[in-house]
């Protein structure tokens, strides 16, 4: 058997899902672009999508319910200055094609665009290949994956008798995309995306606690054997019993360590946002016109990648069909750039950097994360927190939100502990954190040396639109955060 490069392996899937049941080829995307193209524009693009998914879910030590769904279908897009022109069809049809491309390339303003040749020599974007082309609702049948959540439960119930209900969920994606853009690029890719997660309710003496767990990525459902699962059940259930020892947590100014992993997605809210290039070109972000300058503590490296294997943020082409990349932003400290569409990056005369995502075919692409963390330091977590006199050590976070343009965030600890004279003394339970990212850059004064991603659980959300993400750092010690607490 002879196999095609991975390359034209994807892009044979998605025009025999995409283009071939349409009676549609590249000629006639060149003809819809051409059309786009008779106004003056700066940019064109066509995104062809098609998405089968598939979700179970465990409550009361049955399978209660099941979802399955298919989407497809074409977003056409005319862009000219900083106006972006973008009309979307779930009827793939070189009809609706091209009367989307005649409604979009009304957005041609004398002045603010030029003519851009469109429908150049065909050529194939070059890719990534950090996952397999595999269809991961297809490699478990249904009476499998009844079964695996049905060990989930009896693994959950079985760690200790104060385990009261177990709920698990368990989630398949099937996703391919195509891409032709107005210099006759095209790519394409086929992303496959797991998730299965764990919730667990312990109870004892009357008070009731919540635990989570859970993971996944860009891979088959064979992957959540039981050592992984096992894993995603005893981070639920021990966050649950220890939630049920936790005291109300002191307030005040003090010093905050946070653990490994989850805990990034304060970086990613609290500093992501404010560097991708959007808000940064308006002027908008805490991060403006500061390339260059100083903005963290030394040791504090932060980078956006999207090439790392398997992972859950990870793509081997970007929505506008360009290969994503390893990003520094942040260098010793040092801002060195923002992650940037093609728009955006235009504008601002940079090159993109791999980042223009979107939700659907019926949304607009915009410059997002991948997977961002921060590099790891020198020191341990046992010295990290043995450098507290007083202070919280925060190992996990429930939800957050962020004021771009200031870069206030605040964040809710869900599994925390107060710590005095550098020893864990108790958990502490309604800490919330307050500060300011690029503040809170500079108050970093302990970097650990245990770098950890998150286990494939996140989900990024802005201007309306959600996309898987991953986020990850050390066990980091930050000076003067100010905690909300309860007591």
């Amino acid at each position: 058997m002879i196999s095609r490069e991975p390359t034209l392996e994807r892009l044979a899937i998605a025009k025999s899902l995409l283009l071939d049941p349409f009676g549609l080829d590249e000629a006639k995307l060149a003809q819809a672009l051409r059309v786009i193209g008779e106004h003056r524009i700066d940019d064109a693009d066509l995104y062809f999508q098609y998405t089968r998914s598939e979700g179970w879910s465990l409550e009361e030590g049955i399978v209660k319910s099941g979802s399955f769904g298919i989407e497809q279908g074409v977003g056409v897009r005319a862009v000219a200055g900083e106006k972006t022109a973008f009309a979307y069809s779930d009827d793939i049809s070189l009809e609706a094609l091209l009367d989307a491309a005649r409604t979009v390339r009304t957005i041609a303003a004398g002045g603010q665009s030029r003519r851009v040749k469109v429908g150049g020599a065909p050529q194939v974007a070059g890719s990534r290949v950090l996952y397999a082309p595999m269809d991961p609702i297809a490699t478990l049948d249904s009476t499998q994956k009844v079964a695996l959540l049905e060990r989930v439960e009896k693994m959950a119930r079985s760690r200790d008798p104060r385990v009261v209900q177990v709920m698990a969920g368990l989630m398949g994606e099937y996703d391919v995309v195509m891409v032709a853009r107005a210099d006759g690029t095209i790519a394409a890719d086929v992303r496959p995306l797991v998730r299965l997660s764990v919730t667990v309710i312990a109870e004892q003496n009357g008070r009731r606690e919540v635990g989570s767990g859970g993971g996944g990525g860009r891979f088959g459902l064979g992957y959540f054997h039981d050592s992984v699962i096992e894993g995603y059940v005893n981070d639920a259930v021990s966050a649950a019993l220890t939630n049920l020892e936790s005291r109300p947590a002191p307030a005040g100014e003090m010093t905050v360590v946070l653990g490994p992993g989850w805990p990034g997605v304060l970086l990613h809210e609290a500093v992501g946002h404010g560097l991708e290039g959007d808000f940064n070109r308006k002027g908008s972000s805490a991060f403006s016109g500061r390339i260059g300058e100083r903005v963290a503590a030394k040791g504090v490296t932060v980078l956006d990648d999207g090439t790392l294997p398997d992972r859950r943020g990870s793509l081997n082409v970007d929505d506008e069909g360009n290969a994503t990349q390893r990003n520094v932003l942040i260098e010793d400290g040092i801002l060195r750039g923002y992650i940037q569409d093609a728009m955006n990056a235009r504008l601002m005369k940079v090159r993109p950097t791999g980042n223009g995502r979107r939700e659907s075919y019926a949304h607009v692409p915009m410059p997002r994360m991948t997977n961002t963390y921060m590099l790891a330091g020198d020191k341990t977590r046992d010295e990290i927190v043995a450098s507290i006199k007083k202070g919280l050590y925060a190992t996990n976070f429930g939800g957050g939100q962020v004021d771009i343009t200031s870069g206030k965030f605040v964040f809710s600890a869900s599994e925390a502990y107060w710590v005095e004279n550098g020893r864990v003394q108790y958990p502490i339970k309604g800490a919330t954190i307050i500060g300011n990212g690029p503040d809170a850059l500079t108050r970093v004064s302990m970097i650990g040396n245990d770098l950890q991603l998150d286990t494939g659980v996140g989900t990024c959300g802005k201007e309306g639109q959600s996309v898987p993400v991953g986020v990850g750092q050390p066990t980091l010690r930050i000076d003067g955060l100010t905690v909300g607490g309860t007591a």
